[in-house]
């Protein structure tokens, strides 16, 4: 079934402060490379039939291509996103803006959460994360806006400082996941909820390999998860690798340029 993605082009991408372990200012980012590779990201989606929409970038918000952190879409109802980091506040209205003046239901945020960084939409239930970013309390405001049972997960690692970072669901009932990333408890949730999913190791967890898309036949993941991805076709989907090593330099890969804009389903 096509999707709809919302992406924010790397106009103004840089790599000009460190608020996770992926960033390093010193040593900056290529804008133009990271220009051409989300480029490649967008076609990929829009080969796979899906329809991507875009949203403006602003200067000043070089983080803002990271459109998975601007909002959590569900049902057609949008949560905004309240940025821990104050270099990315401005991100939160912006994305919260475009919803709006489109028609769509939206909550401003009273609590810390970053969209779909830390929320991840299954048929059921949302997958939350909180440790590093978004708040415990922020996983029961969602709740009660969208209407959807809320599973909380504990990020345990800095570099997996998002959810998405380290869990990306294959569909609406299984996931993909990096155990290592969460805490004993949590990883007996995912045990229990998902005894069926992929687990990944270190190496692709390490080179971003979870913070992949899939439409539950298609998985558009970095190109460097190469364990992963050979799991992956063992199951049965359709891989399709892509180039993202610039925009890793600020701790980004697929999932985090894409925020997925669901309907009433």
């Amino acid at each position: 079934m096509p999707k709809h993605y919302l992406m924010c082009r790397p106009d103004f991408f840089a790599v000009e402060y460190a608020i996770n372990p992926w960033m390093d200012p010193d040593a900056g980012a290529d804008r133009e490379v990271a220009v051409r590779q989300w480029e490649g990201l967008k076609a990929a989606y829009e080969e796979l039939g899906h329809q991507v929409s875009l949203i403006d970038p602003i200067e000043g918000l070089p983080d803002m291509v990271f459109a998975a952190n601007g909002a959590l879409v569900a049902g057609g109802r949008v949560y905004g996103a309240r940025f821990a980091f104050p270099e990315r506040a401005a991100e939160g209205p912006a994305y919260l803006r475009w919803f709006s003046e489109r028609g769509y239901p939206t909550h401003e945020p009273v609590h810390v959460n970053e969209g779909e960084g830390d929320f991840l939409a299954m048929d059921e239930v949302i997958l939350a994360g909180t440790g590093f970013r978004t708040s415990r309390e922020a996983h029961n405001e969602a709740q009660e806006f969208l209407g959807r049972p809320v599973v909380s997960l504990q990020l345990v690692d800095p570099r997996f400082y998002h959810l998405d970072t380290a869990l990306f669901p294959l569909h609406g009932r299984n996931i993909a996941y990096y155990p290592g990333a969460f805490s004993e408890g949590s990883r007996s949730v995912l045990r229990r909820m998902f005894p069926d999913a992929v687990i990944a190791g270190a190496d692709d967890a390490e080179v971003l390999g979870l913070n992949a898309v899939s439409d539950g036949r298609n998985i558009v993941i970095n190109s460097e998860a190469h364990d992963l991805q050979l799991d992956l076709k063992r199951r049965g989907y359709e891989v399709i690798p892509v180039e993202l090593g610039e925009l890793r330099k600020a701790g980004g890969g697929p999932k985090c340029c894409t925020l997925e804009i669901r309907g009433e389903n």
